[in-house]
């Protein structure tokens, strides 16, 4: 009678056991392995690990939510690991991260050139009203630098001293009427001294020397400089007015040095300025300097706008638009799909069943958010226009980590070790869980992240909750290696680690 609750007990505790993996196999299935099992299982390849597409130098040995983001861990599976730095990634997580391709085709890209300048005076509309006798100034009409004028405007009344001896002569001779030739010759002198023929034609009418010139503005213009007050005795040839025609300006604009060679003078310009920005500007390239800015190697080209009703400025900031029309056939990718690091062009080949290659190209004209690709591409290929970045730097650490491989390592420095305060959020089979505070001498801000705990061992009595110092070091895999810890309230150490 007691043997058979004895033998059903037996029975009992032996589904049990079949029912929980321990009839056949002697190791405990966590729900960490059952997932990891999962993953494995349904996609019938070899993980290696987990880690953040963020973080990819931090690698996990089980799966779950990432501690740097808010995004779940991806495996790595044994067979994406390439030694010619190619990347192969699932397309689930592909779609994901946002990758999104697009493929090389022919067409031409025009020529068009985008440059900034600036507004200035056109050199070229500058007028100087000069004294071309010496006298006094007796009366200034344009007082102010950038004041505007009309033409035929009076600008300074002149009086001229030298002018009454001279008239005089010419007007005795002239009446005389005894040698024309005499007469001719004080005529000339008078135009000598400065006297226009219409002046001396009033001379020769009213028959009065006139030593008072009013002179005249020649165009339609602003004063750009003044070099005249009144009660100023002026000499000949002094400069009293610099006018300039506003009705066309100059632009300098300036252009990269690489582009510089598709400009030729006469080419068609477009121009806009923030004060007007529902305006383009029309005009041409008039000229292209012979010098090249040694600080931002551009080269100076000179544009030449027309200025209806005077409403660009000098001084003023312009976006110009250089059209050459229509370039030849070429090979055109996304200007998105390019990496340039600086030394070389990169994009990122999509090839088939998810794998991903980095391959250098050699670039050509960029125009309208597209690239000429004249070397590295044939027609047809896909090449990611987004999330390019991730990919390639996963296919750089892959590439960095064969050529270590496949050469003797040198010999590693110490690493640096880091202090900090945080609290034990959690304690597992070796690792712990931390909520740290920000740790300048490792470039972290304050976060939780897990950290392998001294020798995989976690210190007894540490529990959640813990508030506790320790140092750390960042071994060369990306793994966050606890190398002292103690309370972080006490001097004296309860764990056992610190000596």
């Amino acid at each position: 009678m007691k043997r058979a609750p004895l033998i059903s007990g037996f029975i009992l505790v032996a589904v049990v056991a079949a029912g929980g993996g321990y009839w056949m196999k002697p190791e405990i299935i966590t729900p960490a392995n059952e997932a990891a099992a999962a993953a494995q299982e349904s996609s019938g390849r070899k993980i290696l690990y987990w880690y953040d597409p963020m973080v990819p130098q931090q690698h996990f040995d089980k799966p779950g939510k990432s501690p740097f983001m808010d995004m779940q861990l991806v495996p790595k599976y044994a067979d994406e690991a390439g030694s010619d730095g190619t990347v192969s990634i699932d397309p689930r997580v592909a779609q994901n991260l946002g990758v999104r391709t697009a493929a090389a085709t022919m067409g031409s890209v025009e020529r068009r050139i985008e440059a900034a300048g600036s507004v200035a005076w056109n050199e070229r509309a500058v007028f100087v009203v000069q004294a071309r006798s010496g006298g006094f100034v007796e009366k200034l009409h344009a007082r102010a630098p950038l004041d505007p004028v009309a033409k035929g405007q009076p600008l300074v009344e002149l009086l001229v001293p030298d002018w009454a001896a001279a008239q005089a002569e010419y007007l005795l001779l002239r009446r005389a009427g005894k040698d024309a030739d005499l007469a001719e010759a004080a005529r000339n002198r008078l135009q000598l001294l400065g006297m226009s023929e219409e002046q001396i034609g009033l001379l020769e009418k009213i028959g009065q020397p006139q030593t008072r010139i009013t002179l005249y503005a020649p165009i339609n213009g602003v004063i750009a400089e003044l070099g005249v007050r009144e009660g100023m005795t002026v000499m000949s040839g002094a400069m009293l007015f610099r006018l300039v025609d506003l009705s066309s300006v100059w632009v300098n604009a300036e252009v990269p040095e690489a582009q510089g060679a598709w400009l030729r003078p006469g080419t068609a310009v477009e121009a806009r300025v923030p004060s007007f920005p529902g305006q383009v500007f029309r005009g041409r390239v008039s000229a292209i300097l012979p010098e090249v800015n040694a600080a931002t190697r551009t080269l100076r080209a000179r544009v030449e706008l027309a200025n209806p009703g005077g409403r660009l400025k000098p001084g003023m900031f312009a976006t110009l638009v250089f059209a050459r029309g229509a370039g030849a056939k070429a090979l055109l990718v996304p200007s998105e799909a390019v990496i340039r690091t600086g030394e070389r062009s990169v994009v990122i080949v999509a090839e088939s069943e998810g794998k991903f290659r980095p391959r250098e190209v050699e670039l050509g004209f960029e125009s309208g958010g597209k690239s000429e690709i004249r070397k590295g591409l044939s027609e047809g290929d896909k090449v990611v226009v987004s999330g390019q970045f991730l990919i390639d730097s996963e296919a750089s650490l892959r590439a960095s980590g064969t050529r270590m491989e496949g050469a003797e390592a040198p010999k590693a420095a110490a690493p640096q070790t880091h202090r900090a305060v945080g609290e034990v959020v959690s304690a597992g089979a070796g690792d712990l869980l931390i909520k740290h505070s920000a740790i300048p001498s490792a470039g972290m801000s304050a976060m939780t992240m897990p950290f392998r705990a001294p020798n995989g061992i976690v210190p007894p009595g540490l529990k959640k909750g813990d508030r506790i110092l320790f140092e750390f070091s960042i071994k060369p895999d990306g793994e966050f290696q606890i190398t002292d810890i103690a309370p972080a309230d006490a001097s004296v150490p309860e764990y056992g680690v610190r000596k």
